[in-house]
């Protein structure tokens, strides 16, 4: 401020919204992330706009989930202020999907599909959330990002449970099984596996869920995790 470099200030200011995210003190991170996205629009400043953009939908999102965990619910059945704080980070994360795409920014549209994948599925519009995770799944694939992939094929899991497609979830989990061990992540394994378990009980393939759990067991013990 002192020596008048504005861009200089907005990204100081996108970097303290950031830190007092992960402090948990969200409303002051909004402002911060706030001042980084007015700073950035007033220098006609795309990237930093865009960037701020997706802060806040990051404070949103995270104060949304630090919400729900004090409720215990299940994706959909959420008090109204979770709703409404959940529904705002999609909203931040649509304005920045629709900024990179016009950047031409391919792996900042991956991240924000994902985000919004993560977003509508909390909210439990679960068919906006599969068309999210496909999209950031084939942008994964673009960039050989084999982790983002895992995540993807773990979120499509997820969502398709809910919409009782069983065998769709456990097509997806099988996939996240073999790249978790491709990137050699025992917890992530461990994770498939007890996915898989609960999956093929709800199919009524109860030999097959139990080695899949047997599997999950083993894994933990092997990693110490009580």
């Amino acid at each position: 401020r002192t020596i008048g470099d504005r861009i200089g200030e907005a990204k100081a200011s996108g970097n303290l919204g950031n830190t007092l995210k992960i402090l948990g003190q969200f409303d002051e991170a909004v402002v911060c992330c706030q001042r980084h996205l007015d700073i950035s629009r007033e220098q006609g400043d795309k990237v930093g706009e865009a960037r701020a953009l997706y802060n806040i939908g990051n404070v949103y999102h995270a104060k949304g989930k630090h919400l729900s965990w004090n409720t215990a619910q299940d994706p959909g059945y959420l008090p109204q202020e979770v709703k409404d704080t959940l529904q705002k980070a999609s909203e931040y994360y649509e304005r920045n999907l629709s900024l990179v795409k016009e950047l031409g920014d391919r792996a900042a549209q991956g991240r924000a599909y994902g985000n919004l994948g993560n977003t509508q599925y909390l909210l439990g519009n679960f068919s906006e959330a599969i068309a999210f995770h496909k999209e950031r799944l084939a942008i994964a694939k673009e960039f050989g990002d084999k982790a983002a992939e895992r995540r993807a094929y773990s979120n499509l899991g997820n969502a398709h449970i809910f919409l009782g497609r069983f065998d769709i979830s456990a097509d997806y989990y099988k996939k996240t099984l073999q790249l978790s061990r491709q990137l050699k992540d025992q917890a992530v394994e461990a994770q498939a596996c007890y996915s898989l378990g609960n999956t093929c009980t709800l199919l009524r393939d109860y030999e097959k869920a139990i080695e899949y759990h047997l599997r999950h067991l083993v894994i933990a013990q092997e990693l110490g995790d009580r």
